[in-house]
């Protein structure tokens, strides 16, 4: 694929202009690559908890944190955080060495 790549003074792609693109780049539609984009979204919610990867740029997973002690930082006093299910996203490697590539 030959996307020109962004400078550090660059905006962010807007949802419009991320489905111009893609679309551009693949010869489908606009409507078709927005209904894609929607699947792809809908089917990472979807299998999330079993744990999603899109392949070369990361996976999703739920993690179960423990309860814990914190302090309130208005008054100082301590509290129980209690146990939760967080969703993180871990990039791949793959994707880590392609934008920041490894110290040599």
């Amino acid at each position: 694929m030959a996307f020109k790549k962004a400078k550090n003074g660059d905006k962010a792609l807007t949802k419009s202009k991320t489905i111009e693109m893609l679309a551009e780049e693949t010869t489908l539609t606009k409507k078709d690559v927005t209904k894609v984009l929607a699947a792809l979204t809908e089917l990472s919610y979807a299998q999330a908890p079993a744990g999603f990867a899109i392949p070369g740029i990361g996976k999703l997973v739920i993690l179960d944190r423990k309860k814990r002690e914190g302090r309130n930082p208005a008054t100082g006093a301590k509290i129980v955080i209690p146990a939760k299910k967080v969703l993180k996203f871990r990039i791949a490697k793959q994707a880590k060495d392609a934008i920041t590539p490894p110290k040599k």
